[in-house]
């Protein structure tokens, strides 16, 4: 139980921290996420006037018919690119990325990528982090043995 207690207190930490980030630092419009096992629903909203500019989800029918299953990476995927084609309808060009308390993977990374291709800007993504070349070992050198005469 300590366990589970750990890591939802992990989760709400990243959950303020994230949040307060986005919403301190950025003047745009906010994409925010809500992930569960068997869907994700994902909306842009505007904070100073209150409102939800552009949603998609899952549960639409029109998403519904196009997928067998909504909790993958290709349903999230799906839910990006038209979250983003109804947000260029909507006068939506930028966003800031509001991932909440999830790790930017998997079928968030997924989401917020399908985004980007469709013509929304969240930002830079990230570069992947450079592999640091690994050192060589130096081989231990063998003792000299002593030669008897």
């Amino acid at each position: 139980m300590t366990h589970r207690k750990q890591i939802n207190q992990q989760r709400r930490r990243r959950r303020f921290r994230v949040s307060n980030a986005v919403k301190r630092h950025s003047t745009r419009c906010r994409l925010s996420v809500f992930r569960s096992h068997k869907h994700i629903c994902a909306q842009i909203v505007d904070d100073e006037g209150g409102r939800t500019l552009a949603s998609a989800s899952t549960l639409e029918k029109t998403i519904r018919q196009q997928l067998a299953y909504g909790g993958n990476c290709q349903a999230a995927a799906a839910v990006g690119k038209l979250l983003a084609e109804r947000a260029l309808a909507a006068g939506v060009s930028k966003a800031a990325f509001d991932r909440r308390e999830y790790k930017y993977h998997g079928r968030v990374a997924a989401l917020a990528d399908a985004a980007r291709d469709a013509g929304l800007d969240l930002g830079a993504k990230a570069p992947p982090p450079a592999e640091k070349p690994k050192p060589q070992k130096a081989k231990p050198k063998s003792p000299k043995q002593k030669v008897k005469q």
